[in-house]
């Protein structure tokens, strides 16, 4: 195996994917392999999916694993977008139990905004960045010359009495079939709102709404410069190798 090339898995609120990655390029070396994100979504399905992935490309090395929430020291803190069972779940014991291999975890939007800082879009930018994944949820990644500030979580910011995901995600889109036009105007409420708060020299934009960001990001207008991540929606998958690679 080469030693450049690590697993890495993303848990979604609707889909689990994996790949291995050349981790100094932060490029997929074989095609993504995505299950459905199981119903319930309790922390042993979940795991039987991951050992899947990793059975799947034959893995034998470490593996990172990204998830939709708080993740401190390899637990699970809080859960929105998944069951509930998962706070307090030691999931970094639980996976490398599963896998028989040894992992590491960590925040799906963290992972994403690491791969983005390291090869994407945010690379070589100094000061305060914000990464935010426009999904089911959304989910933020803050650094600082560089460096992440881990579990940040802004998608449960208040906007208008609600938590902001519920308003901005993708799947808010989509549920409440808005127009992107529509869509748009909640995103850059929202934007200007993180702007406020963290006056950040660069956003990034990513989860799998990325894809189309010529379809809303021109309607947002935010004094921040605004961009797509390069990486779109395998960041989380590039940057859960990354940190993988570092154990």
């Amino acid at each position: 195996m080469d030693v450049m090339e690590t697993l890495g898995i993303d848990i979604g609120g609707s889909g689990i994917k994996g790949a291995p990655v050349d981790v100094a390029k932060g490029e997929l070396t074989g095609e993504r392999l995505r299950i459905p994100t199981p119903v319930p979504s309790k922390p042993k399905a979940v795991a039987e999916v991951v050992a899947k992935i990793t059975e799947n490309f034959g893995w034998t090395g470490q593996v990172g694993v990204t998830f939709p929430g708080v993740v401190i020291d390899g637990v699970t803190r809080t859960a929105a977008n998944v069951d509930r069972e998962w706070i307090g779940t030691d999931a970094r014991a639980l996976f490398t139990k599963t896998t028989g291999l040894p992992t590491v975890v960590l925040n799906d939007a963290d992972a994403a905004g690491v791969a983005e800082v390291a090869v994407g879009s945010a690379r070589e930018q100094g000061g305060v960045v914000l990464m935010l994944t426009f999904g089911t949820g959304i989910g933020s990644a803050l650094f600082v010359d560089g460096r992440l500030v881990p579990n940040t979580e802004l998608g449960h910011l208040e906007i208008r009495g609600k938590d902001a995901e519920r308003r901005a995600s993708d799947h808010a889109r989509e549920e409440g079939e808005l127009s992107w036009g529509k869509w748009a105007g909640r995103v850059e409420e929202y934007l200007q709102h993180v702007e406020a708060l963290f006056s950040p020299s660069l956003i990034v934009i990513g989860g799998g709404v990325s894809k189309k960001a010529d379809k809303f990001l021109p309607l947002v207008k935010v004094r921040t410069k605004v961009v797509p991540a390069t990486l779109q929606n395998e960041a989380g998958i590039v940057g859960a190798a990354m940190a993988a690679a570092e154990l």
